[in-house]
């Protein structure tokens, strides 16, 4: 394997009232909250055709998180056998990827409120893209 560097770089952060991992849900349908999406200036055309109501997955680098675990616990319980966290949703992980499939609520310039969505506050964004239907237009 080639000694290449791969980088990401954010295209912008969140707003959220989710200040610390330890409050926030494991997933976005157990009681998240929205939050804004603040994309930044030079990737704001990017957001063309994007409109309230649209279905989008957010990808996000969870910036505390743990990059050398490779076992947990599933949803920090101890009575579920160590899992490899491949097999898990877990934000630990060697490349903190995280996946978050929310609906636009609004849209204000180069800011998207979006939801609900577990990701803490200034959590970077490295993509968005739209859900899906049956058939493909894009």
């Amino acid at each position: 394997m080639a000694d290449i560097d791969y980088v990401l770089h954010p295209i912008g952060f969140l707003q959220s009232s989710l200040k610390r991992r330890e409050g926030a849900p494991k997933q976005g349908r157990e009681g998240a909250p929205d939050a804004w999406l603040i994309v930044n200036d030079e990737f704001g055309e990017g957001l063309d055709r994007i409109a309230v109501g649209d279905e989008l997955i957010i990808i996000s680098w969870f910036h505390r998180s743990r990059r050398d675990t490779l076992k947990v616990h599933p949803r920090g319980n101890p009575e579920i056998p160590l899992t490899g966290v491949f097999a898990t949703r877990s934000p630990d992980r060697p490349n903190p990827l995280g996946l978050h499939r929310v609906t636009v609520r609004e849209i204000a310039g180069h800011r998207l409120k979006v939801g609900p969505i577990e990701a803490i506050d200034g959590t970077p964004v490295v993509d968005i893209k739209p859900v899906l239907s049956h058939t493909i237009d894009a």
